[in-house]
């Protein structure tokens, strides 16, 4: 008989039971691990009552950590694709007590998201809503420069004129914005645009348009950072798929 090889007993490894500490401070959704670094060097984090602010430092994750007195946790990641609607405001709460996109996601009690960029009221399309702070950063800095797809409608026909010139570049208050390609979806009707863009500066597209002498009727983005509607009714919400949270993983860290 062939001699049977003991099983090992799986001891829990110590060091794979730490994590940096501003990995902590990033799982919890507060920030990416770049402010978090800022946060300790300014001796605001202290673990297990002790101020840290050696950059390198690691923390079991039951240590107790706090960011300027109040106790923080990490959260599991949570990544929600939203087709937006008109008439919903692109953030977690409103003064004025308008009609919220959290408002159109039922999620357990607890679960703090905050919508990643913004829509302007009238424009729907996609969106996305996550407690990863990190990512959120990644999404929304200009050195990351996020692919948007735009479906544009607008009040009279788009002569090629303007639409080279979008494509060459329009000088907007904060500086010159270009599209990266301008196309009519249907050659039928030149009052509906398909516009790529980069940019993520507030109401660019329509900005853009005005400044030609053009006035958006409807405004959808279709697509973002990899991310389409494709299948998900107007109002309505999903959870982003395990090859999808990859997918922006690659594109971003």
């Amino acid at each position: 008989m062939p001699d049977k090889k003991k099983k090992r007993s799986k001891r829990p490894d110590k060091q794979a039971e730490e994590i940096r500490l501003n990995r902590y401070i990033a799982l919890s959704g507060i920030c990416s691990r770049r402010q978090a670094d800022e946060y300790i060097r300014r001796g605001w984090v202290t673990v297990d009552g002790k101020k840290v602010v050696d950059l390198g430092t690691k923390v079991p994750l039951t240590a107790e950590v706090r960011l300027q007195g109040k106790k923080i946790n990490p959260e599991r990641k949570v990544y929600i694709l939203l087709n937006k609607p008109k008439d919903y405001i692109t953030t977690a709460k409103d003064p004025e007590g308008r009609k919220t996109v959290l408002d159109l996601i039922n999620l357990p009690t607890g679960t703090r998201i905050f919508p990643v960029g913004r829509l302007d009221r009238n424009t729907t399309g996609v969106l996305l809503l996550t407690n990863d702070g990190a990512m959120a950063e990644r999404l929304t800095h200009p050195r990351y420069a996020q692919k948007k797809i735009y479906q544009v409608t607008l009040d009279k026909d788009l002569i090629r004129a303007d639409m080279e010139k979008l494509v060459q570049g329009i000088d907007l208050e904060e500086g010159r914005v270009t599209a990266d390609a301008v196309s009519y979806v249907n050659p039928d009707d030149k009052r509906v645009i398909g516009l790529e863009i980069h940019s993520g500066q507030n109401r660019v597209v329509r900005r853009l348009f005005e400044k030609l002498g053009y006035k958006v009727k409807n405004l959808d983005r279709v697509y973002f950072a990899g991310l389409t509607k494709k299948a998900l009714p107007r109002g309505r919400w999903r959870y982003l798929t395990e090859k999808e949270i990859v997918m922006l993983h690659r594109r971003l860290f």
